[in-house]
């Protein structure tokens, strides 16, 4: 029996909803970035963080910039002895400029994509109330009163969690134990910063290691690395330019260098000596380099060489040649370069570097001309995205505009305050991002405070409206979405276009459909409402259209005519090479083949969905799909499987917010599953396996 509806065929003991992605139920969820090569020494400091870790619930770790208070953090955190059961979740905090955003950043990174109306710090400490976790965030220091007041609301709701903050200062929370993370040391031939300057000298060029073999030589190395007083970004830096020189040209340089800055400005002792390190840097580039270095200094978080092209060429950088002098800042370590799986070759700058090249960026007076060439090529990237999601490349540009993430709030940010017009349709374009891919309350806010400030007419108008008008239905704010739908429904009027009238009435019939209205629905989207507007049969809004209908006839209980309904959606999102959409065609058609008792047939069409969901990180989709998985296998006979469906079911609802979106066809769906599972294996062995079911991995 379990070859009809089993994942891969096989029992799922883990209750994965498909043999894709997911780590296996005996991993701890998490999302630790990579490892960066080459750790140096800093044996005493894990050992008290490994200790305070596990004894207390708030560490912060301070220290000068570039002294490695990330790398010392995730090092920590990284010890199998660290592990938690719901995992260890890093959240990096360094591209957020936006204060208001810091919630919403922790909950996408611990994978609650919130779709409810209610304050998401609310959902975000109820979420964690009965978890037991570790949270790292990462680089606080621009945002210390929120990450504050966040954290002392999450320790407060959650007995479960520890938090591991890093920042340049301490959060001054009551019950936090400061760690300052000190440079290296540097005293005697096996210091721990001659080491890692060896290490990094011997990575940029294989010559620079028999330097350090030559006692005298030896002794030089470690001078310098007392004038860069041990610290880790500094001696990188160093070691990298050994490229180029001797070891005894860059002890005069640098000494020359130090002594001319040694009474600079108020600076600590500390902080001047990584401020004259990467100024030294600085003045070693090429000036080329140096002009990019500052452009560059616009992006927040990782870009790629696209984007670096698109938004720094210029005057004496041709585009042909950025590439080339972005290449030789990773070579001085300047820049870091990473491969990430879907997303290609990445860079970005350490924060302490970018700044610097901020500040160089504000003398050169091209501040305002970057960061307009920035958020217009993210703008038109989000057009062009836009264009193509309704492709092959679906999910291409879903990984291509999450790893973008950082760089669309930068964008959007920028254009609110200088190009309200292009914000309003940058926003409107962003719909598939904020609707699909789990992003609801960011979305709702941008789309918000972007139609407060543009034009109130047009095509870009519209189309944002119907924007906030899906998050809005993803939130259950159905009094909301059914507003929204009668306002787009009249904007769309005014254009004389098909596609948005539409989309407008997919709004307006699923914003009646949700709370119990199948017939309005069908008034509203269905074949008749759709012929009447016209546009293309194979657009966006003609294929939510029939998505809507199918959902109205399961409603009604018209599940042949539902199962036809869906079939020519999946045949069309087929024929476009899309994903999302046809997914959820395999939706209706689960729930209609299970409403004509097809179960075995249901099954598989869910198992399909589910494959789908999966590969797009649709949540929402993913618990609706388990919900009807669980009734189709229940109504097979196997309690047992269907309990623990059910239970991860609850587990990705969760995460979502609202369950069965208070839908009460969704609803009345769950439950008959339920009643099934109960009836073949009974109420104790029900619970047991539910309780399973709700710790399979939700990351």
């Amino acid at each position: 029996m379990f070859g009809e509806y089993a994942f891969n065929g096989k029992r799922p003991d883990s209750a994965e909803p498909d043999g894709d992605p997911g780590p296996a139920a005996c991993v701890p969820p998490g999302n630790l970035p990579p490892h960066p090569a080459g750790f140096v020494g800093r044996e005493s400091e894990l050992a008290e963080l490994h200790h305070l870790l596990r004894s207390r619930r708030l560490t912060t770790l301070t220290g000068v910039g570039g002294v490695g208070k990330s790398r010392l953090a995730l090092r920590a955190v990284s010890d199998p002895d660290q592990a938690r059961p719901d995992g260890i979740w890093w959240v990096e905090l360094s591209p957020l400029r936006d204060p208001g955003l810091l919630t919403m950043t922790v909950a996408h990174a611990v994978g609650l994509a919130d779709h409810s109306a209610r304050p998401l710090d609310e959902e975000l400490c109820a979420w964690m109330a009965d978890k037991e976790l570790l949270l790292v965030l990462d680089t606080c220091e621009h945002m210390v009163a929120e990450c504050r007041h966040l954290v002392g609301e999450l320790l407060q709701s959650a007995p479960g969690l520890t938090v591991l903050v890093t920042s340049r200062e301490p959060l001054d929370s009551p019950c936090e134990k400061v760690v300052e993370v000190c440079p290296l040391p540097c005293d005697g031939p096996e210091s721990d910063a001659l080491a890692l300057f060896r290490a990094r000298a011997a990575a940029a060029t294989p010559e620079a290691a028999a330097a350090f073999d030559d006692p005298e030589r030896a002794r030089l190395a470690a001078e310098v690395c007392r004038r860069l007083d041990g610290i880790p970004l500094a001696l990188e830096l160093a070691g990298a330019r050994l490229r180029l020189w001797t070891l005894e040209q860059m002890a005069q340089r640098l000494g020359t260098r130090f002594a001319v800055l040694s009474d600079s400005g108020p600076l600590q002792p500390r902080h001047r000596t990584m401020r004259t390190a990467i100024g030294w840097s600085h003045e070693l580039c090429e000036p080329v380099e140096r002009l990019l270095w500052a452009r560059l200094s616009v992006f927040t978080g990782d870009f790629d060489v696209a984007a670096a092209r698109a938004v720094c060429s210029g005057g004496p950088l041709p585009a042909s040649r950025v590439e080339r002098v972005l290449a030789g800042l990773v070579a001085k370590s300047v820049v870091r370069r990473t491969l990430e799986r879907g997303a290609g070759a990445r860079y970005r700058m350490l924060d302490t570097i970018r700044e610097y090249g901020h500040d160089w960026l504000s003398e050169l007076g091209e501040v305002q001309t970057v960061a307009d060439r920035h958020a217009h090529w993210y703008a038109a990237l989000c057009q062009a995205a836009d264009r193509g999601w309704m492709s092959p490349d679906q999910v291409d540009w879903y990984r291509r505009m999450t790893a973008e993430h950082a760089q669309l709030r930068t964008a959007l940010e920028h254009l609110l305050g200088v190009d309200p017009a292009a914000a309003l349709e940058m926003a409107g374009a962003l719909w598939f991002f904020w609707f699909s891919c789990g992003h609801v309350h960011e979305g709702r806010g941008f789309l918000e405070r972007a139609l407060r400030t543009a034009p109130g007419t047009g095509a870009a108008y519209t189309q944002a409206l119907w924007a906030l008008g899906l998050t809005a239905l993803l939130q259950g704010d159905m009094e909301a979405a059914r507003e929204l739908g009668v306002e787009c429904t009249r904007a769309a009027a005014r254009l004389a276009d098909p596609e948005p009238e539409l989309r407008a009435a997919y709004l307006h019939g699923v914003s009646v459909l949700m709370p119990g209205d199948p017939v309005g629905a069908l008034e509203l989207a269905g074949p008749r409402a759709r012929a009447g507007h016209g546009g293309r049969t194979s657009g966006p809004g003609w294929l939510l259209c029939r998505l809507a209908t199918g959902y109205a006839l399961c409603d009604l209980q018209r599940f042949e005519e539902a199962a036809e309904e869906a079939r020519g959606l999946r045949e069309a999102c087929a024929e476009l090479g899309e994903r999302w959409l046809r997914a959820y065609a395999d939706y209706v058609l689960a729930v209609a083949a299970l409403g004509l008792g097809h179960h075995g047939e249901a099954a598989r069409h869910v198992r399909a969905m589910l494959s789908g969901k999966r590969l797009l990180g649709d949540r929402f989709g993913i618990a609706l799909g388990l919900d009807v998985l669980a009734a189709a296998v229940a109504a097979l006979g196997d309690g047992e499987l269907a309990a623990r469906l059910l239970g991860t079911g609850h587990a990705w609802w969760r995460t979502v917010g609202r369950p069965q979106m208070g839908s009460p066809s969704l609803t009345a769906l769950r439950d008959q599953g339920e009643r099934r599972a109960r009836a073949a294996i009974g109420d104790e062995a029900f619970e047991a396996a539910f309780l399973g079911g709700t710790a399979a991995s939700t990351g």
